[in-house]
């Protein structure tokens, strides 16, 4: 009786690590995609050279997320495809004693994406990312965004590698 009880609690107790499993945990749609190439993002924003930034910092993430390997386009199972849509900044408090002047901006970047086959065929996408980050100004607000616009880009490809390699 009491191997009998001692076994099932033995079984209780491992059958609650059941749903784990070890490796990558793709979504359905990516399970044969392993290798990826990303092509340099397409600007149709007024910030210069956003692209390139926009692009390393995916690259950067998709290789420290470790789901995808990074590769040319002619090795690649599915290539990445992106667009940054837009960036903007609002305002996120004001300055005490004066309502119309800002102390803190939000910032946010906004990139479209899609995931394709070699043979062109949408794996993932077409969607939107978003990401932000807040900041405050100085005595210079261009360059005070200039310096925060790393920062919300590295929020956004977080949010996409996300997207990709997980799902949601």
């Amino acid at each position: 009786m009491k191997r009998v009880l001692a076994a099932a609690v033995v079984a209780i107790f491992l059958s609650g690590c059941a749903g784990y499993r070890l490796g990558d945990v793709k979504p359905y749609t990516l399970r044969n995609v392993k290798n990826i190439a990303v092509k340099t993002f397409t600007n149709n924003t007024y910030t210069p050279r956003v692209e390139v930034l926009v692009t390393n910092t995916v690259i950067k993430q998709l290789q420290q997320d470790g789901t995808f390997r990074i590769t040319t386009e002619d090795k690649a199972d599915a290539i990445l495809d992106g667009v940054v849509q837009g960036i903007g900044r609002g305002p996120a408090r004001a300055v005490r004693g004066n309502v119309l002047a800002s102390s803190e901006f939000n910032l946010g970047v906004t990139v479209g994406y899609t995931l394709r086959t070699k043979d062109g065929a949408a794996v993932a996408g077409p969607g939107a990312i978003s990401g932000g980050t807040s900041f405050f100004v100085g005595g210079d607000p261009q360059q005070d965004e200039r310096q925060a616009l790393p920062l919300a880009v590295e929020d956004l490809a977080v949010r996409l590698v996300s997207q990709l390699s997980e799902g949601w």
